[in-house]
């Protein structure tokens, strides 16, 4: 497979030629790994994500930013560390298990099959 960067793909998102991911996606912070290489398509989808926080912090949610890059999974078990939020508003948030930061994606209960990480919250291996 040959390397090619998508120009509707962020730079500096490995991709390969179908826009699955290339590297080992991995938690921001702690960098336990999320997703392995070939688990998810890039995508672009705008919503709203609240700031990243750690899951004891019981201050306000305060600001957060329209992410517009993601990765997308069909399946929840394909992800290797992940946590899911209680349900607010039909939305579950994503949360990197090992260090409970988040949120790093987002999973929409009225879509059974599109589990979303924001390239904007995570790094790659290699």
């Amino acid at each position: 497979m040959s390397e090619i960067q998508d120009i509707s793909s962020p730079v500096g998102v490995p991709v390969d030629e179908d826009q699955s991911n290339k590297t080992k996606i991995l938690c921001e912070r702690c960098s336990s790994v999320i997703l392995l290489p070939n688990k998810a398509k890039h995508t672009k989808k705008e919503f709203y994500l609240p700031h990243m926080k750690k899951k004891t912090d019981t201050s306000s949610p305060g600001d957060g930013e329209t992410v517009e890059d993601f990765w997308v999974v069909d399946d929840m078990f394909t992800f290797e560390n992940v946590g899911f939020s209680n349900t607010v508003d039909g939305i579950k948030y994503l949360i990197c298990a090992d260090c409970e930061i988040g949120p790093v994606g987002f999973h929409d209960t009225n879509d059974k099959k599109a589990f979303f990480i924001a390239h904007c919250r995570i790094k790659y291996d290699g």
